[in-house]
């Protein structure tokens, strides 16, 4: 689908320093708030509305739309459908699978405007949340396919945990697209759901999984309408964890995710999501940390240093690598620093570095040494690293 698809990488003792708890809210500022207010209701018994923008989507609609009426869930269900001023056939494609969706029972809410330009999926999904009516929603791209039981598995996880966001596991298509990314996606850990939230591939539940009460949706907010290039799901993601929400997953695949140049992912740009990044990190990790090391002395790890603001700078101890060449040199100098003496940080091996650690070395790259050296230092991630890649 053109435009309407998300999914916008032997130490010394820990310091006792407290961790920040991701299941916490942090600021008095951040308390839930019925953000959306009385405008969205779940008063007319339907259990799960399936969420969809649409932009643009003619040729991928049949086989999104036929999934939806594939499900294997017994309980009432409708169809939210935004179309956000689709130029070719998607409204009529649209209107064709309202008929056969509600022949077997499944409503179908639509809506849309004709404006000469698109208002951005942020929009598009508020709009979609706004005229449902089920005390679920089941967010779902245009361009991808849910398998049967989605729903249904999704749905019962849910009601378990009321104030998560539930994903499940993927299958990309093509296949050797993004193979890394999936094997992430797929294979995190339910804790590193929660760690892993500082690395460059964004939500740890991608949105195109994502299910969740309506009420906890409104607890958090709406998604950003700031239109193009605007990261709208990882915002809501760090919002979400921000008052309090835990992530699980389905270990099923229980989505065809599909990946093509048109996705609305590839209009974010890597500089927008490093500074959300940047400043997500620091605020629920390193505001807790008197010190710290950056493992990588390379490109990386020198740019996330000189992203930092001055305060958390000052608390860089050290970087850590295993280049010898990197090792060598001894420092590394912050030329472009607004101090009289330009700060100096200290190279060492990975060996001799004091944790704890944010960890500028891409996962599943180096062939799996990267990993092993890590687990030689019998760290626990969560408290005395975590990865930001």
């Amino acid at each position: 689908m053109e435009g309407h698809s998300a999914a916008t990488g032997s130490g010394g003792q820990t310091p006792e320093a407290p961790s920040p708890n991701p299941l916490l809210p942090e600021s008095p500022q951040l308390q839930p708030s019925l953000l959306l207010g009385n405008r969205i209701g779940g008063s007319s018994g339907i259990q799960v509305s399936v969420i969809l923008p649409v932009y643009n989507a003619a040729c991928w609609l049949d086989d999104c739309l036929k999934s939806v009426l594939e499900q294997d869930f017994q309980e009432p269900m409708e169809l939210s459908v935004f179309n956000d001023a689709s130029m070719d056939n998607s409204a009529n494609i649209i209107e064709k699978w309202k008929i056969r969706l509600e022949d077997v029972g499944i409503r179908v809410v639509t809506g849309g405007h004709d404006s000469s330009q698109p208002k951005g999926v942020g929009f598009a999904k508020n709009q979609a949340v706004l005229q449902s009516s089920g005390t679920h929603f089941c967010f779902l791209d245009s361009d991808d396919v849910m398998l049967p039981q989605r729903v249904r598995l999704q749905h019962e996880a849910a009601c378990q945990h009321p104030n998560s966001i539930i994903g499940c596991q993927i299958r990309r298509e093509p296949e050797e697209s993004t193979e890394r990314y999936t094997r992430w996606v797929n294979n995190l850990t339910h804790a590193q759901l929660l760690t892993q939230v500082y690395t460059s591939h964004g939500p740890t539940v991608i949105m195109p999984t994502w299910f969740c009460s309506r009420e906890w949706f409104c607890q958090v907010g709406k998604f950003d309408e700031g239109g193009k290039g605007v990261p709208e799901d990882l915002l809501f993601f760090y919002e979400h964890l921000r008052k309090g929400g835990g992530a699980f997953r389905i270990d099923q695949c229980l989505l065809l995710y599909r990946y093509h140049a048109h996705a609305a992912t590839h209009s974010v740009l890597e500089g927008t999501i490093w500074n959300h990044r940047v400043r997500f990190l620091e605020e629920r990790v390193l505001n807790y940390w008197p010190s710290f090391t950056i493992w990588n002395a390379g490109k990386q790890g020198r740019r996330l240093y000189r992203s930092l603001s001055p305060a958390h700078r000052k608390k860089v101890v050290a970087f850590c690598d295993v280049d010898k060449k990197k090792i060598a040199k001894g420092f590394y100098t912050y030329e472009d620093s607004k101090e009289k003496t330009k700060p100096r940080i200290p190279i060492q091996h990975f060996r001799d570095a004091i944790p704890p650690f944010i960890m500028c070395v891409k996962l599943d790259l180096t062939g799996g040494v990267f990993e092993a050296d890590l687990s030689t230092l019998d760290l626990k991630e969560g408290v005395d690293y975590y990865h930001f890649s």
